[in-house]
């Protein structure tokens, strides 16, 4: 099937202000920023005069999300370089995007070999080094994503799409990757991959416990939940998840080493509180159908956040038994970022 490349018009956007509840806790006395990349329809279709401003936005200290950068609604993912946050990649329809100036200007860096990435992660003990996911397998840039290589060596030649990777903060070149044939491990930046978990359909999110880096949790597109504690070597299924249909994203608590949550189209929001033994389904305030798109947890808070597709973000300050919106209407949030504040 033929793709549509959309040409992506690099303009800077002038920051807008999303609508937000008016009791929504200040956050100037957070230790970490928030970010989101969010699709924000607001009805509008093909023709339509509806102005709507997507991409990137960062949480003020009064909890209302600013939209920054550019206008981009296919922005999936995004990734900070550590030794200074006004350098930013993010993964969209046309491909690896970069800014060096917090958002005012952007490059894309990748070629038209590589586009419609899914997921990209800066190696934060090597931070010139940054992996992307992409429908065609994964590609590395060595030096800020100037240059990419197709790093591909121990992938199938079908089966290699590649929906999420991630890279282990305790090791650079160490790095995960969330493939529709399973979980794909390299100890050597890429130069090589070995399969640590098989799965029939896409593996949809990798993440790192904050607690403890040899804990992993994953979720997959029809094989439920697993978890590792030996640094992604081995996995354990997760029974007690629902397995029969997808399962989009999974959060740790950094607040908390047993809570966790996932998000999931069908089943909305699923938490556990005792380190993933058990989970219950935690939507009674959210709207019906509870179509969650992303969750995501704040690590000072423990602050749940769910993405309702199309409808709105909502907030949860005891682990979802209540919610409450907290702006974005008719939005998609595709993911979410929490970095430590105080750095350049």
């Amino acid at each position: 099937m033929t793709k549509l490349k959309i040409p992506l018009i690099l303009l800077v956007i002038l920051t807008a202000t999303t609508s937000c509840v008016s009791n929504q806790p200040k956050h100037s006395a957070s230790k970490h920023d928030a970010y989101i990349s969010a699709a924000v329809n607001k009805s509008y279709v093909i023709g339509s005069r509806i102005v709507t401003v997507g991409g990137l936005h960062q949480r003020g200290d009064d909890g209302k999300w600013q939209h920054f950068g550019i206008n981009d609604h296919s922005i999936f993912a995004m990734s900070f370089d550590p030794r200074d946050h006004n350098i930013i990649y993010t993964a969209a329809l046309n491909g690896a995007l970069r800014t060096l100036d917090g958002g005012k200007s952007w490059r894309i860096m990748t070629s038209w070999d590589i586009t419609e990435p899914k997921d990209i992660c800066v190696d934060p003990n090597a931070p010139d080094t940054v992996y992307l996911g992409h429908p065609g397998g994964i590609a590395v840039s060595p030096d800020q994503g100037f240059t990419w290589l197709r790093k591909e060596k121990g992938l199938p030649d079908r089966g290699k799409y590649t929906q999420t990777i991630e890279v282990d903060r305790t090791q650079a070149g160490r790095v995960l990757a969330g493939c529709e044939t399973g979980i794909y491990l390299t100890e050597n930046g890429a130069e090589s991959w070995r399969r640590v978990l098989p799965t029939e359909e896409t593996v949809n999110d990798i993440q790192q416990s904050p607690h403890d880096p040899n804990v992993w949790l994953t979720v997959t597109q029809s094989a439920g939940a697993w978890i590792s504690r030996d640094r992604g070597l081995t996995w354990k299924n997760l029974p007690e998840v629902p397995s029969a249909s997808a399962l989009y994203n999974i959060a740790f608590d950094a607040t908390n080493p047993q809570r966790l949550a996932i998000g999931s189209y069908t089943y909305g929001v699923l938490t556990s509180e005792d380190g993933g033994d058990t989970w219950a389904d935690r939507n009674d305030d959210l709207p019906d159908p509870h179509q969650v798109w992303r969750v995501g947890i704040d690590p000072d808070t423990g602050r749940l956040y769910a993405s309702v597709y199309q409808v709105a973000l909502f907030a949860s300050d005891d682990f979802g038994q209540t919610w409450q919106e907290a702006g974005l209407e008719e939005s998609a949030v595709h993911s979410f970022v929490f970095l430590p504040k105080n750095q350049k």
